[in-house]
């Protein structure tokens, strides 16, 4: 990160956190030239971009303060808990997944990465040596929990970074998402109360509804993560028997809980007896310098659920993920037995040839310097084609960028204008049983920016800026 980036980023997190309310005075540029040991010039550049984004303003000979009529987003004001007894979310996601498949959209809404930045060539042909190499015992040798040598290599993976994981815990699954069904249902039966952060990623509220589950849904800020004190009301007030969120890199938000507030959430699940499905996917794609862990480390009575997969971070089409179950472990293999039997056995094998012989970190490396750089750079161009009014949080790691427009306007409108130039978003709807993040949208910046995807910005910039003439019209 560039060095006004770091101050911008700070500065932001502590606008919205409250540590400066609007109105006040932002320190000096000399003042905060010394206190960060930045160059005058550097300091000025962020605070030239916070003012570009509405954050601050400038006044003549009394230096910047912090926007005045900066009003608390939607975030912040809705209520802290949410409950809703039946989930209904499936259809509205088929929906907008479905347009997304057109080959000539620019797919801001896109779920995964750029396939262009996996390395397809070492993958396949590690495939070929699976296929070929393939023994007559691979049936029952990658039966669940799964294969022994992948499992060893993800816990050695985790022991490298201090995270205390067995390979006798690890269960192989088809995807991150099987893992989350499976960890579900282990710890709930139909009509349970599940804690879920808002907003949330989709796949979460789809679980939910095939499940039958109720979901209370949290208060969860663009910065500082899910509010605890909230998530202890719900706690106290409902039999809530599992708790699925993201602690790194949240789907849609981006934020990352501090390491404090990571051992906060296990400590407080743990006093209720509340067991953690944490949803990890993003968890490889930190901002290079900015390693991240998972709230798994702090848990010494094995309840936490870690769950992840490759799909984020090496080959989609693979469908290969898996869960650290800790003492519901085997509960969750017989489980999986009973529902897809194995994962695929090809597909484990390769994954193991992969990872023994190819260099993983390497390209992981290549990855993030890729990710951070596509979407600083998808940043700077929305901050100056989206109209005013528009609020853009973009986080360390990740490569997803979260947009507020003004309330009222409805993204969803906003979705089905951008569907006919062939332009696809992610509306807020998607990521809520709510109605508080009608007016918000995700966008992927991992795809490289070319004349097609920067027009694409420029026109959504057009959309959007039509819809807030709509919306005024309406209020006239």
């Amino acid at each position: 990160m560039a060095k006004y980036e770091d101050l911008v980023y700070q500065l932001k997190r502590q606008i919205k956190s409250g540590v400066w309310r609007a109105g006040d005075k932002l320190p000096s540029l000399r003042k905060q030239s010394e206190h960060s040991g930045l160059s005058l010039m550097t300091v000025l550049h962020a605070y030239q971009v916070l003012e570009s984004q509405g954050y601050v303003v400038s006044q003549a000979r009394s230096g910047y303060r912090v926007t005045p009529e900066l009003k608390e987003t939607e975030t912040h004001r809705h209520i802290a808990v949410s409950l809703t007894e039946k989930v209904d979310i499936n259809d509205f996601v088929f929906e907008v997944l479905q347009a997304g498949r057109n080959p000539y959209m620019v797919n801001f809404g896109f779920a995964y990465p750029d396939p262009s930045l996996y390395p397809r060539q070492q993958v396949n042909r590690s495939l070929m040596s699976a296929a070929r190499n393939l023994p007559i015992s691979s049936t029952f040798d990658n039966l669940p929990p799964g294969n022994e040598e992948l499992r060893t290599i993800l816990a050695k993976r985790y022991a490298t970074k201090g995270v205390n994981i067995s390979p006798e815990e690890i269960v192989i699954t088809a995807g991150a998402l099987e893992a989350l069904n499976l960890s579900l249902q282990v710890c709930t039966k139909p009509g349970d109360w599940v804690v879920v952060e808002s907003p949330t990623f989709y796949g979460a509220l789809q679980s939910l509804e095939r499940l039958g589950l109720k979901a209370l849904s949290v208060r969860t800020d663009t910065i500082a993560g899910i509010d605890l004190d909230a998530l202890e009301k719900a706690l106290q007030s409902h039999d809530v028997k599992a708790c699925w969120l993201m602690s790194n890199h949240q789907n849609p938000l981006g934020f990352t809980l501090t390491l404090e507030k990571k051992q906060s959430l296990n400590d407080l699940l743990n006093r209720y007896k509340v067991a953690l499905i944490e949803d990890d996917v993003y968890g490889e794609l930190y901002q290079e310098g900015y390693p991240v862990m998972p709230v798994k480390q702090f848990d010494q009575t094995g309840n936490v659920m870690l769950c992840s997969s490759f799909s984020k971070s090496l080959v989609s089409g693979f469908r290969i993920g898996w869960v650290a179950a800790g003492k519901r472990a085997l509960e969750m293999q017989k489980l999986q037995l009973m529902s897809t039997l194995a994962t695929s056995a090809p597909i484990q094998l390769a994954l193991t040839d992969y990872l023994s012989k190819c260099n993983y970190e390497t390209h992981l490396k290549q990855l993030r310097k890729k990710l951070h750089e596509r979407k600083r750079q998808m940043e700077c161009l929305l901050t100056k084609y989206l109209p005013a009014g528009v609020n853009i949080t973009s986080q360390q790691g990740g490569y997803f960028i979260w947009v507020e427009l003004p309330l009222g306007i409805d993204s969803v409108d906003v979705f089905h204008a951008a569907i006919k130039q062939n332009i696809s978003i992610a509306p807020g709807k998607m990521f809520s049983v709510t109605e508080h993040y009608n007016h918000c949208m995700r966008l992927n910046a991992s795809f490289a920016l070319n004349d097609k995807t920067v027009q694409a910005i420029i026109t959504l910039g057009q959309i959007i800026s039509e819809c807030m003439v709509v919306n005024a019209s309406k209020n006239e």
